[in-house]
């Protein structure tokens, strides 16, 4: 196997109309640009699976590659080169403090599991943030090449292109993503799955929580739900969903940075029903 990368240099988002500061705007750009050079890199170790190092971590689901480890690596160095007093925060290399007010959160491979059977359901997610809150973001699935974008106030992307309103799919009769992860109840994540389907959706999960959420915001799925994300997997996708007009859940923003969050986001027209299935599910298991 040897899939080549199918991105191309980015196209120049229009952000002449933007809400967003200079600084913030330059720091998109940057996403933009080093998204690609990541995604070469991380298509490499995945066309070279016999000699690609993996071990598991918490779980034997949840694994990590010498790939994670190099494209995050890779990544760090080139934002501390161009933004030296900003914050970085990787899954794998944790927190690299800075002085500015603007923080990197970066997940070098989301779908580690995907990515190592040689499954193209795997992305890179780059997202910044200004103080708390998420400002923009980048999502890119290099196998495929499907392209994700967003910055606040200013509109979502998807191959360079602004969307508009997110297609508004019903629960019924369309696909709903269920995520988990090592840290997720198995019995409510099966409550959670029967009930979409007797509800009439679709069960939907690809391995990639970061790439299911882009695709909410794509109008491609009615929603998503996971028990508990950490900030790398779900900031870029939240932020994505909500410039596209979809819902989400609150949440509270330093549980998140610290230690994970359960996350919900839908179409306005699927958000209510798929709520209403989590709480029953939480609720049978308690």
């Amino acid at each position: 196997m040897n899939i080549k990368c199918r991105v191309c240099i980015p196209i120049g988002h229009n952000m002449n109309s933007s809400p967003l500061k200079i600084e913030t705007v330059d720091r998109y750009e940057a996403a933009l640009e080093l998204i690609e050079s990541a995604a070469r890199s991380a298509l490499t170790y995945f066309n070279e699976q016999d000699s690609l190092v993996k071990e598991s971590k918490v779980a034997p689901m949840d694994v990590v590659s010498q790939a994670d480890r190099e494209v995050e690596s890779a990544l760090r160095q080139q934002l501390k080169a161009i933004f030296p007093d900003d914050s970085v925060i990787g899954e794998e290399g944790g927190i690299s403090p800075g002085q500015s007010d603007y923080t990197w959160v970066i997940d070098p491979i989301d779908g580690t599991l995907p990515f190592v059977s040689g499954l193209p359901h795997w992305c890179i997610a780059i997202a910044l943030m200004e103080a708390e809150t998420t400002v923009a973001a980048v999502t890119l699935a290099p196998v495929s090449g499907q392209h994700y974008a967003a910055a606040r106030g200013a509109g979502f992307w998807v191959n360079h292109h602004l969307q508009p309103a997110i297609t508004n799919r019903p629960l019924v009769g369309n696909m709903t993503a269920i995520g988990a992860s090592p840290w997720a109840d198995p019995s409510v994540l099966g409550h959670c799955i029967q009930s979409v389907l007797e509800a009439g959706s679709l069960h939907y999960r690809n391995g990639s929580g970061a790439l299911m959420l882009a695709e909410v915001a794509a109008g491609h799925l009615a929603g998503y739900y996971e028990p508990h994300m950490k900030a790398w997997d779900c900031l870029g996708g939240l932020l994505m969903v909500e410039e596209a007009g979809g819902v989400i859940a609150p949440i509270d923003n330093k549980q998140l940075m610290s230690d994970g969050h359960e996350v919900l986001a839908a179409t306005p027209a699927a958000f209510t029903p798929l709520e209403t299935i989590i709480k029953s599910a939480i609720q049978t298991q308690s």
